[in-house]
């Protein structure tokens, strides 16, 4: 048994491995985030029979880094996992230094000073794929950066501050990558949740670029599954990759949505404008990850059923919801 620190625990991805970790291990589990506890419907721990070794901690990277720091002294975390991020891609172009702050400086002041602290044996941090860009062939885990979007540049950045600790102090850090995941609870914004709601709602749902973009779209339990091996087996300086071997393109997911909810796609979608920065479809290796026992295992077609079923199951909540991307720098 340890006790593991969660920062970003609000969010989607930390949420459900917050859940998954109860289930599959002992360990106490601190979450942070900057703001309130969302929705029950939104954080699957909270029905995890295992809750009473969860603890939730009100604290802002940005705004409260003095008071994190000293939470996490006075804790002791053995093991420190960092999801937290301005994680959007599109509206990083309106107010990129928003993006700075939290994904460089908030994360350089963070691990600057855990690389100190003798109490952290293991630090994780959660990167993203797009800090390579537009690639070519196989995008192996010492691919070179080469982003295309404020977001992705900020995501570099903190990535090579953090190598920088790995490669100067010998920091006890992984650095993760994983691919487009999703599931049940994921914010209503994105493009699997919207379109189910659009759907059931009558809207018609806009595809950029026509949906021409290929995703690899990974269920949130198999990167639960994965970041649970890389937390007991993976090794320190390493960076892991989390992607399914199948990809799609948006406008197949969509099609398969339709399927699911007996709808016609050509009713229910419109084509609008590519966004910008969008990268062109590249293959991410998950080798190492599979060295040390990972492998997905859910098919998009379950994984896609079940996020219909959530919203069917918690429509009456989810139909109140703003499906806006709601910006907090």
């Amino acid at each position: 048994m340890i006790k593991l620190a969660v920062i970003g625990s609000n969010s989607f991805a930390a949420s459900h491995f917050i859940d998954y970790a109860l289930s599959n291990t002992n360990n106490e589990i601190l979450g942070v985030s900057r703001r309130p506890e969302k929705n029950d419907i939104f954080l699957p721990y909270k029905k995890n029979g295992n809750s009473s070794r969860f603890s939730f901690h009100q604290f802002d990277l940005n705004r409260d880094m003095a008071e994190l720091l000293d939470f996490l002294d006075k804790e002791q975390p053995e093991n420190i996992i960092n999801y937290a991020a301005q994680s959007e891609v599109g509206p990083s172009w309106e107010n990129p230094i928003h993006w700075y702050n939290t994904n460089v400086i908030g994360v350089v002041n963070l691990t600057n000073h855990l690389r100190k602290q003798p109490y952290v044996k293991k630090y994780i941090h959660i990167s993203s794929p797009e800090v390579y860009g537009s690639c070519e062939g196989k995008v192996n885990e010492d691919c070179p950066f080469n982003p295309s979007t404020p977001y992705a540049a900020s995501k570099a950045s903190g990535d090579m501050f953090i190598q920088i600790l790995i490669k100067q102090f010998t920091f006890p850090a992984i650095l993760v990558r994983s691919t487009n995941y999703y599931g049940p609870g994921q914010q209503l914004f994105k493009i699997i949740p919207r379109s189910i709601i659009y759907i059931k709602s009558g809207k018609k749902i806009q595809l950029h670029g026509g949906g021409r973009a290929i995703k690899s779209f990974i269920h949130i339990r198999d990167v639960c599954a994965g970041m649970l091996k890389i937390m007991e087996k993976g090794r320190l300086g390493e960076i892991y990759h989390l992607s399914p071997p199948s990809f799609y393109s948006v406008r197949d997911i969509v099609q398969r949505i339709c399927l699911i909810l007996g709808c016609n796609f050509s009713e229910v979608t419109q084509a609008v404008e590519e966004r910008p920065g969008q990268d062109a479809a590249y293959i991410i290796s998950s080798e190492k990850a599979k060295q040390i026992g990972w492998e997905p295992k859910i098919t998009i077609d379950s994984g896609l059923r079940e996020c219909v079923d959530w919203v069917n199951k918690n429509w009456d909540v989810i139909k109140k919801q703003s499906l806006l991307y709601n910006h907090i720098p």
